[in-house]
């Protein structure tokens, strides 16, 4: 943290909104260039520089000067919040759909169900042919929708671990799936 930070930054702190204003003019241009990147959403990026700052205004995020930069703090709450719009957003755009969905559900043709079981039966046999550590992989982030970091704390493992597991069973599962496919569908299973 640069002295300049380090004295704003601790005015703020004690209530000068001069000093808050002073942070947000150093630091908008880069925050909301990486919430775009991010988010890939000019609107979404706003809103997530706005609530950075009222978090760090509010003191809900708070800077230790002995855990790094305070440029490196300010990206990662930035990130985080990021994240957190956008995962909000997912929920209820899925919310919307799944209302508008169930207005306009219609039932399933009787080949549709049968294409439906057999495409799903050839997904669970593939997923049988898995190491144990590979399906349980797969079972966390595609069945019950946990996110990477989620899993590596769940299973106790390190997050590069979790994600090289789950590209190796995706590879694995492309495979057999592709073979089963060739051999005209699932026959024993």
């Amino acid at each position: 943290m640069t002295k300049g930070d380090q004295k704003l930054y601790h005015q703020m702190l004690h209530g000068d909104k001069q000093a808050l204003e002073e942070i947000y003019e150093k630091y908008e241009k880069l925050l909301y260039s990486f919430a775009i990147k991010l988010s890939g959403d000019s609107q979404l990026a706003e809103e997530v520089l706005q609530e950075v700052f009222i978090k760090i205004w509010t003191k809900k995020a708070v800077y230790e000067e002995g855990k790094g930069k305070f440029s490196s703090w300010i990206v990662t709450i930035t990130r985080y919040t990021c994240i957190d719009l956008i995962r909000k957003r997912k929920k209820n755009t899925v919310a919307f759909e799944e209302e508008r969905d169930e207005i306009h559900q219609e039932t399933p043709s009787t080949e549709n169900l049968a294409e439906w079981r057999e495409e799903g039966a050839s997904v669970r046999q593939a997923v049988k042919k898995l190491s144990n550590e590979q399906r349980v992989m797969v079972d966390c982030f595609y069945f019950k929708g946990m996110a990477h970091r989620e899993i590596a704390e769940k299973c106790e493992l390190p997050l590069g671990t979790v994600k090289g597991r789950l590209r190796l069973a995706l590879k694995h599962l492309r495979k057999e799936l592709h073979q089963i496919r060739e051999k005209g569908g699932i026959h024993d299973a």
